[in-house]
């Protein structure tokens, strides 16, 4: 009787540790299993986004850019490239999908090109003169966007979006004045905008015209104090203008002083010459002139 009460308390002690064992291997799969749900949940959103460029047959125009410039700024330029070439197939006009264009292919090219630079084995390949330079990719979708602004500013020459992006498209393209008129009639259409004057500030210190700069970074940072570009390229055009105001007092006195002494040899009179006797020409082969060498 005694081995029989011994022998079903072991069996129930075994049941009970069994059951606990099985529990605590329930609760251990839930807790490993929640992170793969979020996992699997990340996963397949990363796969949206991915793979977001895949069907743009249906998108209108204005939709595949603004899913072209999202690809952008997410760092998928090539899908961007895809999507962004739909929305100009789709209208041509579309100059602000040109930009974004010009700016996936310059980051294209840029890449490329420091691959190029870090590839020990390449060699550089002559250029023949009589052939012309090819414009980049990059290069060519900017000059769509400028013939494209210019389109809607001759429809209405008081947007000042378009004289803006008109700026920015010339400035991509370094041409640079042009860039800072565009800019400026931006500025003038809508004096409000902090980031219209940043640009301009930025233009004109490109072009080394720091005292010029200066002001509507001031106007930028008065918009919007917390606008730190502006700042750092206040900064920039401040100590600008102190180089050239430093070198133009040197440069204006070295100037006097060059007028003064052509002055004085202009008005010097026959008694000052070291002797007014008048000496026998003497027939010889003319020396050649050479200029007097004169500091820049």
């Amino acid at each position: 009787m005694i081995s029989r009460c011994s022998h079903s308390h072991k069996m129930i002690k075994f049941l009970f540790l069994f059951s606990l064992l099985v529990a605590t291997a329930a609760i251990s799969q839930t807790a490993c299993s929640a992170p793969a749900s979020d996992e699997t949940t990340n996963s397949a959103a990363q796969v949206e986004v991915t793979n977001s460029a895949a069907d743009v047959s249906t998108l209108s125009p204005q939709d595949a850019l603004a899913k072209g410039t999202k690809l952008l700024e997410s760092g998928q330029t090539e899908k961007a490239i895809d999507v962004l070439l739909k929305a100009v197939e789709s209208d041509p006009k579309l100059a602000d999908a040109y930009f974004q264009l010009g700016v996936a292919y310059a980051l294209i090219e840029k890449r490329d090109a420091a691959k190029a630079a870090g590839d020990v084995e390449a060699t550089p390949t002559p250029k023949d003169k009589k052939t012309k330079e090819v414009k980049s990719n990059s290069e060519m979708a900017f000059e769509k966007a400028v013939s494209g602004y210019k389109k809607i500013i001759s429809a209405d020459d008081e947007d000042g979006a378009a004289y803006f992006n008109l700026g920015r498209a010339y400035n991509k393209l370094n041409e640079d004045e042009d860039a800072a008129k565009a800019l400026k009639q931006a500025v003038k259409i809508n004096s409000d905008d902090t980031e219209y004057q940043t640009e301009l500030g930025a233009i004109l210190i490109k072009l080394a015209q720091y005292h010029e700069a200066i002001d509507p970074l001031k106007k930028a940072l008065e918009i919007d104090p917390s606008n730190t570009r502006a700042e750092e390229l206040l900064g920039d055009a401040e100590a600008g203008r102190k180089r050239i105001d430093y070198a133009s007092p040197k440069k204006d006195e070295k100037d006097k002083k060059d007028v003064g002494s052509a002055n004085t040899n202009a008005n010097l009179s026959p008694s000052d010459s070291s002797s007014n006797k008048a000496k026998p020409i003497t027939q010889r082969s003319p020396k050649p002139a050479f200029p007097m060498n004169r500091p820049n």
